[in-house]
């Protein structure tokens, strides 16, 4: 039967597991099939991953447990070691370009499809952004006999240039809240990006200033004040 996130949508910790199968078995594949402790630590890493999270043994084993009744995922044999190792294609139905797309959108949250291109450097290397875009609008225009669509484009976020894609694969996705809702809001990983770039500019703009003033007084000469800054931006 297709998968059909609708009726039997993935928990957020089973598509962080599954994805980390994905990654990893196109990133370090001397490392796949993977342990439960090198699983573990591929679900929380803090880098390329939209939320962090912070899953336990237990939760990972639990998730995997649940992916292997659903033919997601599956132990691999031939090691004293339990490995397990993904069956994403074949259990969700897609090929290997739409199996990319969806496992860096669990990973990484809502992108636009020129970030999808860049993100799946590593994993499959799409020719240009239309190829990426023709393969989001397949999975998007899905039939109900293969289990409906399993991505959703959001709407443009203010600001934004292009229209984000969010994957389906844990059941229907709030668009408003995820395009930046109505009031104008970012998404809590764009607002932290933000407050991370100001402050670094902040800290820039500081040293430059210490720099100018050190300068002028070997120099003798009166450092001009700062200008003045428009109303209402103090």
């Amino acid at each position: 039967m297709p998968f059909d996130p609708t009726t039997r949508p993935l928990t957020p910790n089973e598509a962080r597991v599954l994805a980390t199968l994905m990654e990893k078995a196109r990133t370090v594949p001397d490392s796949y099939p993977m342990t439960l402790n090198g699983l573990v630590t591929g679900c929380n890493q803090k880098t390329s991953r939209d939320p962090v999270m912070q899953l336990s043994d237990a939760d990972a084993q639990e998730a995997l447990d649940s992916l292997k009744l659903r033919t997601l995922a599956f132990e691999s044999s031939g090691s004293r070691t339990t490995r397990w190792e993904h069956n994403f294609q074949r259990g969700i139905g897609v090929p290997e370009q739409s199996a990319v797309l969806l496992g860096l959108l669990m990973l990484r949250g809502p992108q636009t499809a020129g970030e999808l291109r860049i993100n799946a450097e590593r994993w499959y290397r799409f020719a240009d952004i239309s190829s990426v875009e023709a393969f989001l609008d397949e999975l998007h225009e899905r039939s109900a006999e293969k289990g409906g669509p399993l991505v959703v484009q959001l709407p443009r976020a203010p600001g934004a240039r292009e229209q984000r894609w969010a994957h389906l694969l844990c059941g229907p996705v709030d668009t408003a809240q995820a395009g930046g809702g109505p009031s104008g809001s970012l998404p809590h990983a764009a607002t932290e990006g933000l407050r991370d770039r100001v402050h670094a500019l902040e800290q820039d703009v500081a040293s430059l200033r210490a720099t100018v003033q050190r300068l002028c007084h070997e120099l003798g000469i009166t450092p001009e004040p700062a200008p003045m800054s428009p109303p209402g931006q103090d």
